[in-house]
């Protein structure tokens, strides 16, 4: 009896960490998907409440004072304020964790259109994203776990001094051996350790901001008020998905027959990025100056492809929403390509360039032992 408890004791020993560190990679790895799911809930509670002919205040506040536990303590917050007066959309922002900052703004737009069911199709279109963050979460962990350990940092600065005397110790057995890429890696160790440990930070970060989500964004905001915009606006894959949020609410305005000028202003603050508000100003100031809309929607698209899809859109008969939605999904699957061909080749590039390193330096040691193993035999 005691051997059973003595064995359960070490087994649990050995077992318990390596089942925390699964809870907790199990736990990052599905935050944008827990994310996902919470906006999507949300958004089904509102589309259940206009069925039932209910506001969204009335829906949010009916549904928390059931004490349902399933909703998140995130949704009972957002409901003590709507009880304390506060609309929706206001609402949403003192509680920004629980729906995604583009989709607040879409809702937001859909309460100055007067009515926010129209634009919970969006919503839903943007929630699609959470699926490529995920599967990138999946390398971005093998590089932590590859370059964010110090293992080849600290050989290399181990082996410096030994490695660069290997050729005199072959001297006594007359062989002259120069292992010229194993001594390269020696010289340049420092730099390597250097590069090594920007790149390692560099991801640190990226694992930061995975972690991190919309509250990160807006902590950031507070003291670099335009970075985020910025960064988001930069990486291809995110503007190619800012641009498809914004052709998909431009599209439903303009079949809800709001005016050129609104329907660009509010779709460019349903993309809540700083960039393209400040592109709808000077294609609102286009349009004042007496140009088109395909004209003024240039400034969107360096190479015009949105404001040809909206002038051939206009000219058909079944409305800007449909005639758009191919190029919508095009828009969200070379999204989806480019951050997953940018993910796969930064983790095999880091990979190869770190089996280099180790090869050359296995090379130029066995190098030198085979010469000098052949000078002894033939001795």
């Amino acid at each position: 009896m005691n051997l059973f408890w003595s064995s359960l004791f070490w087994l649990i020993v050995w077992f318990a960490p390596l089942c925390l560190l699964v809870l907790g990679l199990y736990w990052l790895f599905t935050l944008p998907l827990r994310r996902q799911e919470r906006a999507r809930f949300f958004l089904d509670l509102l589309e259940t409440g206009f069925r039932q002919g209910r506001s969204p205040e009335a829906t949010v506040a009916a549904v928390s004072a059931t004490r349902e536990r399933s909703v998140g303590v995130r949704f009972h917050l957002l409901a003590a304020h709507v009880r304390n007066g506060l609309a929706l959309t206001d609402a949403l922002a003192r509680v920004p964790s629980l729906t995604p900052p583009q989709a607040a703004a879409v809702l937001r737009v859909g309460e100055k259109l007067g009515d926010m069911r129209k634009v919970i199709p969006v919503c839903r279109g943007m929630l699609k994203d959470a699926h490529s963050q995920t599967r990138n979460a999946v390398n971005y962990f093998l590089l932590l776990a590859l370059i964010g350990t110090p293992i080849i940092p600290l050989f290399l600065s181990a082996m410096h001094e030994r490695i660069s005397l290997l050729p005199n110790v072959a001297i006594p057995y007359g062989v002259a051996v120069h292992p010229a890429g194993m001594l390269a890696v020696m010289d340049w160790h420092i730099w390597i350790t250097i590069a090594q440990l920007l790149i390692a930070a560099l991801v640190l970060l990226g694992v930061i901001a995975y972690v991190g989500g919309p509250r990160l964004r807006r902590w950031i905001e507070v003291v670099f008020p335009a970075l985020c915009d910025w960064l988001m606006y930069r990486v291809p894959w995110r503007r190619k998905r800012l641009r498809r949020d914004f052709a998909a609410m431009l599209a439903l305005l303009l079949d809800a027959g709001v005016p050129e000028e609104t329907s660009v202003q509010l779709a460019a603050a349903a993309t809540a990025n700083g960039i393209f508000s400040k592109q709808a100003q000077r294609a609102i100031q286009d349009l004042h100056a007496g140009r088109n809309l395909r004209e003024a929607l240039r400034r969107f698209d360096d190479d015009a492809e949105l404001s040809w899809r909206m002038a051939n859109a206009a000219q058909g008969p079944c409305g800007f929403a449909a005639a758009l939605s191919g190029w919508m999904e095009s828009l969200d699957a070379r999204a989806f390509q480019q951050e997953q061909t940018f993910s796969q080749v930064v983790s095999t590039g880091l990979v190869l360039a770190n089996g280099l390193l180790v090869a050359l330096v296995v090379t130029g040691v066995f190098h030198v032992l085979i010469s000098i193993t052949n000078e002894v035999v033939l001795w």
